[in-house]
């Protein structure tokens, strides 16, 4: 198995694992600590899905190596791929967003409950929510770039079998 098909097996998990947790365990437990476990399963499943395109387009040696983590597969991803296969921007933002959200839950000295939704407060006192119907709106969006993740490197995949 070639690291692309991988990659898009680990990104179809992650997102399994994810849904489960909100549809399933979440209204279970009720603990709104559980809504970042939700992100990042989120994470790892967008950045999975797009390593198993950089690693598809390596296969064929379009793009040039690239290390192995997020700044620098991201960076390559915008710059040789969104283009290439006509990828809606809002993946992009959805990638940063997620992104953005769990370096400033490591980076936060605060984090509480309020109203069902989980808070992460910065040092300058902003304040990020994450809700259900975010992680929902999420959870939806991330489907979408998987099944077009998973578009782009079925096309030759006749080749490896």
């Amino acid at each position: 198995m070639e690291q692309f098909q991988v990659f898009r097996e680990k990104a179809q998990t992650k997102l399994k694992i994810a849904d489960h947790m909100l549809t399933m365990t979440y209204p279970l437990v009720k603990d709104t600590k559980l809504l970042l476990v939700i992100m990042e399963n989120l994470f790892l499943s967008l950045t999975y899905a797009m390593s198993s395109i950089l690693y598809y387009e390596r296969l064929f040696k379009r793009i040039p190596l690239f290390s192995d983590n997020f700044e620098s597969k991201f960076s390559i991803f915008k710059e040789k791929c969104i283009n290439k296969y006509d990828i809606p921007q809002e993946y992009v933002r959805l990638l940063q967003n997620v992104k953005s959200t769990m370096m400033e839950h490591k980076k936060s000295p605060i984090e509480f409950e309020r109203k069902g939704a989980f808070v992460i407060c910065s040092d300058s006192y902003k304040l990020r929510t994450i809700s259900t119907s975010q992680i929902k709106d999420y959870i939806a969006k991330t489907k979408e770039f998987i099944q077009i993740s998973s578009n782009i490197t079925h096309k030759n995949e006749e080749i490896f079998r």
